[in-house]
C-alpha cells in the first residue's frame, strides 16, 4: 500500500510539472544570440522569425547584442513605419534586454543605432489573446489592411490537448491500479 501512495504522489508531481511547462516562455529574439542586426536579406528578417512563432501574454522576448553599439527601442506603429527613434515608449541599451509581452496585440521594436531600422533591423510581434478571454468588438489582434507586421497563423492546440489527455489518463490508470491491488 505504501507503493501506491508513492505512485500517486509521483503522478501528481509530474502532472503539476507538466502544467508548469505550459506557462510563459523566454524567447531569444530571432532564435539565436546574434540576431539583433541588419538582416542580410528579407528572408533573414526578424519578422520572418516572428511570423513562424507564437507569442502568448506573459512570454518574454530576450535580445542579446552589444549595448555600446546598438539598442532596442519599443515604439508605436507610426514610429515603427517611419523608423523614428526620437520618441520611443521604452529604450533598452544594456546588451541583454528582456521585455515582457504583457497584453494581447502588436508590439513594435526598432534598432536605436543610426540607419539600422531603415535597413530592416526592426521587429513586430503579435501576442495572442489568452484563452477564455473574449475580445471587445473593437479589438482584433489579426492584421488589417493597414497593419505592417507579420501575419499570425490560426492557433490549434490539438497537440497540447492530446498530450494533456494522455497525461491525465496515465495518472488515472496509475491511481486505479493502486486501488485495484
Amino acid at each position: 500500500m505504501a507503493g501506491c501512495s508513492i505512485v500517486a504522489s509521483a503522478s501528481i508531481f509530474v502532472l503539476f510539472l507538466l502544467i508548469g511547462f505550459s506557462s510563459a516562455k523566454e524567447l531569444l529574439v530571432g532564435g539565436k544570440i546574434d540576431a539583433w542586426k541588419i538582416p542580410s536579406s528579407e528572408a533573414d528578417s526578424l519578422n520572418k522569425w516572428a511570423e513562424s512563432s507564437r507569442f502568448q501574454v506573459g512570454d518574454h522576448l530576450v535580445w542579446k547584442y552589444d549595448g555600446k553599439k546598438d539598442s532596442v527601442l519599443e515604439v508605436d506603429k507610426e514610429d515603427y513605419g517611419n523608423c523614428s527613434t526620437s520618441n520611443p515608449m521604452k529604450e533598452y541599451n544594456d546588451g541583454t534586454t528582456k521585455v515582457e509581452l504583457d497584453r494581447p496585440g502588436a508590439f513594435y521594436f526598432i534598432s536605436g543605432a543610426k540607419g539600422h531600422c531603415q535597413k530592416g533591423q526592426k521587429l513586430v510581434v503579435v501576442v495572442m489573446s489568452p484563452r477564455g478571454v473574449r475580445r471587445s468588438a473593437g479589438f482584433s489582434p489579426a492584421p488589417s489592411a493597414e497593419f505592417e507586421g507579420p501575419a499570425v497563423a490560426p492557433s490549434s492546440d490539438a497537440a497540447t490537448l492530446k498530450s494533456g489527455l494522455v497525461m491525465a489518463l496515465g495518472v488515472l490508470a496509475m491511481s486505479a491500479g493502486c486501488f485495484l491491488m
